[in-house]
């Protein structure tokens, strides 16, 4: 947990990278996001609402104006991502940012910051990254009418409802990871990482064009692993801080389109801009451990997501299907694992017995396929993580939907829905 600087001083509005940065002004961060009742709040420079403890509503029941109002919101949607355990989720909207809690789905709250007029702007909020359930955020101006200038990150405490620090770059910010320890920032071409009691800058890593802002790093304690495109295309660069090592994988042949890093930092997931595979390495010595296939035409990724137990992965797409796959690692012996062979480009591994038909069958014939899948709305966009409840996954879609199902592990198929929700409904609609 980071600890506050011995001297905080204020922030400096003008930091750029190379620039000697200054420590935020409050301790950073705490437990939990604990946030002040608006009747109690002096001198804010945001509203608050204050969330129910019941969710918001059930999507099927939305019509007449309550469901207009809801489609509404949801075109005002800017960003979606979950927190780094999968326990909330944060939306960034045209008017400022919400906070929800997955499992029961409730709003925590929201800030309103149009109505704060602060910096004479809109409300427009485009990254929304939290630490955990703390009170801590970082947040990245977005929209049309950003309410922060998009080549910024602001640190926002939630106990105060302001930011307490900011980092400023001379390009768009286009994406936030956080850990404890670390801020990592996301440019077009570049990754920053700072370390996050005085937002010194500990490192600076040159990438391929990075428009959708990948990142990934691990979230446990002690040493620290992060993930970034490359320098080339289809490339991902592993940084392991603790052993002061960097791995490059050459994950496909065309450009990577999604990752994702395990927690513990031990597997990397990767998809590229076709769409049809995904593969599964070891961060360590980049060996490729397992491949698996998510249909025979392309499809853009929108998400991949690792099981706390590393025995599943979850995906999702364009194609509005939400598959989980089933991982055949042994997580205990990642790091000597023996390697499967190298892989032609983008086309699934094949082995021996098979491999004499390997021009008679279609590719996909012999592919790993997932073993649950959940179907939703083609063309809409998606992310999905594993629930807290054994078998589940929650997806949280771009429409202000959010669905909770179950996947049988022995028999597959379908999942079972067992929630679905329009957050974004009013909380004055029953």
């Amino acid at each position: 947990m980071a600890t506050p600087a011995a001297a905080p001083a204020p922030p400096n509005p003008n930091l750029v990278p190379g620039d000697p940065p200054q420590a935020p002004e409050s301790p950073l961060p705490t437990t939990s996001i604990d946030p002040t009742p608006s009747g109690d709040e002096e001198n804010d420079d945001s509203s608050v609402s204050s969330a129910s403890s019941t969710p918001t509503a059930k999507a099927a029941a939305a019509g007449g104006a309550g469901a207009e109002k809801a489609d509404s919101a949801a075109k005002d949607l800017l960003h979606i991502s979950f927190n780094q355990d999968y326990g909330c989720f944060a939306a960034g909207t045209k008017s400022g940012f919400r906070i929800y809690n997955c499992d029961p789905l409730r709003e925590i709250f929201r800030r309103d910051l149009a109505s704060a007029g602060d910096n004479g702007g809109g409300g427009g909020i485009g990254v929304v990254e939290m630490l955990f359930r703390c009170n801590i955020l970082a947040l990245v101006g977005g929209g049309d009418n950003p309410h922060y200038p998009p080549n910024k990150v602001m640190i926002w405490d939630d106990h105060q409802s302001r930011c307490i620090g900011e980092l400023s770059f001379r390009s768009p910010v286009r994406g936030v990871r956080l850990r404890r320890d670390r801020i990592v920032v996301v440019l077009e071409n570049k990754v920053f990482v700072y370390n996050f009691a005085d937002l010194k800058l500990m490192h600076q890593i040159e990438t391929a064009p990075n428009p959708k802002g990948l990142c990934a790093v691990s979230q446990q304690p002690g040493s620290i692993v992060l993930v970034c495109p490359g320098a080339q295309k289809g490339q991902v660069r592993v940084e392991h801080y603790g052993a002061r090592k960097t791995k490059f994988i050459n994950a496909h042949t065309s450009r990577v389109a999604c990752f994702a890093l395990s927690q513990d930092g031990r597997l990397i997931a990767t998809a590229s801009s076709k769409g049809t595979l995904v593969r599964i390495y070891n961060a360590a010595e980049g060996n490729l451990l397992q491949e698996v296939r998510r249909g025979a035409d392309r499809a853009e990724i929108y998400s991949l997501a690792f099981s706390n137990n590393l025995q599943y992965l979850a995906v999702s797409s364009d194609k509005g299907t939400i598959h989980v796959f089933n991982l055949k690692i042994n997580v205990g012996l990642t790091t000597n694992d023996k390697p499967l062979p190298a892989p032609d480009p983008d086309v699934p591994h094949i082995g021996p017995s098979l491999s004499f038909i390997k021009g008679v069958l279609p590719k996909y014939f012999h592919s790993e396929w997932s073993v649950a899948q959940f179907r939703l709305h083609e063309g809409e966009q998606y992310i999905v993580a594993f629930g807290h409840e054994k078998n589940t996954v929650a997806v949280v879609g771009m429409d202000g939907s959010f669905y909770k199902c179950q996947f049988d592990p022995v028999n597959g198929g379908e999942m079972l829905q067992l929630e679905c929700f329009n957050f974004l409904k009013p909380s004055d609609q029953p």
